[in-house]
């Protein structure tokens, strides 16, 4: 393990342990603490308390006095996990663990991930149809989206066998979880029913495993430097050319397509998905509207262009302006900033005394520009300024007594503008 730790830890860095109070945990701990007199570095570690268990008090109480054995300071979070999750319990204690493990302030999060957890995932990626990324499983060092650390499994290299051996050399003593060997949970059938076949039958098929998601890991890799070479021609800023996606091949533009994707921070559609998105950016009428559903974003095209854009979040009402400085409108998912002016923005003695809202579109509203010109749908005035199709429900509008005075990055109706001299108040969007 210290092979690892020299690749990636730099002498006194933060660490911080997930430490379950299992057996590959525990381990983990133990020669961390061996480690930590030749290798100076700061170590802490973190349990999740899921509260599934009848034990789960227990096992935080073993971990706090493990801790507290070592000098390690100890961070135990307590998850509520619905039993009737959608998702399925294992599937929602899972995303529990990562949301606290993502806010972890520390410079490298360690798991106790180890070779047959790693050959057990290639399989289970396997059954799920994923490619070369999927089936690469798990790296030694990731760089997670969103997360403050990077995390990092030095026991990757390790068996479970040789995790075994080490512990009971030691005379070290660990928790067992129950559900462990509970076999309606997928990882439990595969390592309980399936490996131990596996090995029976080819010995040392783990680390022949181990060894194909090193390949399927390389594999990937090139794919992106592919994708990156792709991306020059096609990809600037949160925008992907949908010309140079089309003329790519299918591979290849599948191919950039799911790079895009990861690059915007978004979580990967199925095949079905995915190939449903090419055929649309690709194949559909240059006037078409597209909009294909990913499961976690939208993608859009727009003027020969594709984007990934958040769903919308549920409806919220309008809210009323009571002369702060900045309201939050939860409806555009911004605040707005009211600045004083004099000679701009909207009149501030008219608005002081009115019933000011702000909210988002609701169809219907227009807007008069320009003193004495007419009143335009804010439709159309959108539609010629080429505000994306996705950001029209979104923008915060402003309201005078019902009258729509401000529509954002559009401009002010011409009856609520302040002339010259005159104070106004100058609404702004910010965050």
């Amino acid at each position: 393990m210290a092979d690892v730790l020299a690749r990636h830890v730099a002498p006194r860095t933060r660490m911080a342990l997930a430490l379950s109070g299992g057996l590959d945990s525990v381990v983990l701990l133990h020669a961390l603490v061996t480690l930590r007199d030749h290798y100076p570095f700061e170590l802490g570690a973190v349990h999740v308390h899921h509260g599934l268990s009848p034990h789960a008090d227990d096992w935080a109480d073993f971990c706090a006095r493990l801790c507290a054995s070592h000098a390690v300071e100890l961070k135990i979070h307590r998850v509520e996990i619905a039993r009737d999750d959608a998702a399925g319990i294992e599937a929602a204690a899972r995303y529990a663990r990562l949301r606290i493990f993502a806010a972890v302030d520390t410079d490298f999060l360690l798991t106790a991930h180890q070779q047959d957890d790693q050959a057990e995932t290639l399989l289970l990626q396997l059954l799920r149809g994923a490619g070369p990324k999927g089936l690469a499983a798990m790296p030694e060092l990731q760089h997670r989206h969103g997360w403050q650390a990077a995390q990092l499994r030095p026991l990757l290299g390790v068996t479970r066998n040789a995790i075994l051996e080490a512990a009971q050399r030691h005379g070290l003593v660990w928790v067992e979880d129950e559900s462990n060997q509970d076999t309606r949970y997928r990882r439990n059938a595969l390592r309980q029913q399936v490996m131990p076949l596996l090995a029976a039958h080819f010995p040392g098929s783990q680390v022949t495993l181990a060894r194909a998601a090193a390949l399927q890991a390389e594999a990937a890799d090139l794919l992106d430097d592919l994708a990156r070479l792709d991306a020059t021609a096609a990809i600037a800023g949160a925008r992907l050319d949908c010309a140079v996606l089309a003329g790519l091949t299918l591979p290849r533009a599948r191919n950039l397509l799911r790079y895009f994707i990861a690059q915007q921070g978004q979580a990967l559609p199925n095949a079905r998905r995915l190939d449903e998105a090419v055929h649309q950016l690709c194949k559909a009428q240059a006037d078409a509207r597209v909009r294909v559903n990913l499961g976690s974003a939208e993608l859009w095209r727009f003027r020969g262009g594709a984007y990934l854009v958040s769903p919308p979040s549920g409806a919220a009402p309008a809210v009323r302006w009571q002369g702060e400085t900045q309201v939050w409108v939860p409806a555009a998912g911004v605040g707005v900033r009211m600045e004083p002016v004099i000679g701009a923005g909207l009149k501030r003695g008219v608005l002081e005394a009115a019933t000011v809202t702000l909210g988002v579109r609701q169809g219907g509203e227009r807007l008069r520009l320009q003193a004495g010109g007419p009143h335009r749908s804010l439709k159309n005035l959108l539609q010629e300024q080429a505000v994306p199709p996705w950001q029209r429900g979104r923008l915060p509008l402003l309201w005078c007594d019902g009258q729509l005075a401000w529509a954002a990055g559009v401009g002010f109706d011409a009856d609520w503008c302040a002339a010259p001299g005159e104070a106004g108040m100058l609404p702004q969007v910010v965050g």
